[in-house]
């Protein structure tokens, strides 16, 4: 876990790469919960049955389901600390280059592309890469925006 003491030391951190987080088991039941919460029931996703003669050989997590992980496996990368919020804003160049199988396990690597200063205070934009064990591509690379207010 790298740990800033504030915004200034994150500031300093440009362009540099942040770490890894710990590895997360994709479950069923997460696909599941995800497909319920966002009424996307794609049989690819839900129907086991059928998705092990579709091709991908199994189940695969929704591509938004691995994009929403994101700040549960970053948390553990770092954190800044003497701040009063950090905040989601967006994301950019969000893609998608192979699918998670249920039962694979993912993490989240992070560079500090950007820091910059908004009103509220910094707009941060960091490169998110979710690798999947064993698996040369990626599921997922995006650009993801934040905010803090110190």
């Amino acid at each position: 876990m790298r740990v800033f003491e504030g915004v200034d030391e994150l500031v300093a951190a440009k362009g540099e790469h942040l770490g890894f987080g710990e590895w997360h088991e994709v479950t069923q039941e997460q696909v599941n919960l995800f497909a319920d919460a966002t009424l996307d029931h794609q049989w690819i996703h839900i129907d086991v049955e059928k998705a092990k003669k579709g091709p991908f050989g199994g189940p695969v997590a929704h591509g938004y389901l691995t994009l929403s992980l994101v700040p549960f496996l970053v948390r553990d990368i770092y954190t800044v600390k003497n701040i009063k919020m950090g905040v989601n804003y967006g994301s950019n160049k969000v893609r998608f280059p192979q699918p998670v199988l249920v039962g694979a396990r993912v993490r989240a690597s992070v560079e500090l592309l950007d820091i910059s200063d908004i009103s509220l205070g910094k707009q941060l934009v960091t490169k998110v890469v979710i690798e999947i064990e064993g698996n040369d591509k990626p599921a997922c690379v995006a650009e993801i925006v934040s905010v803090i207010v110190p």
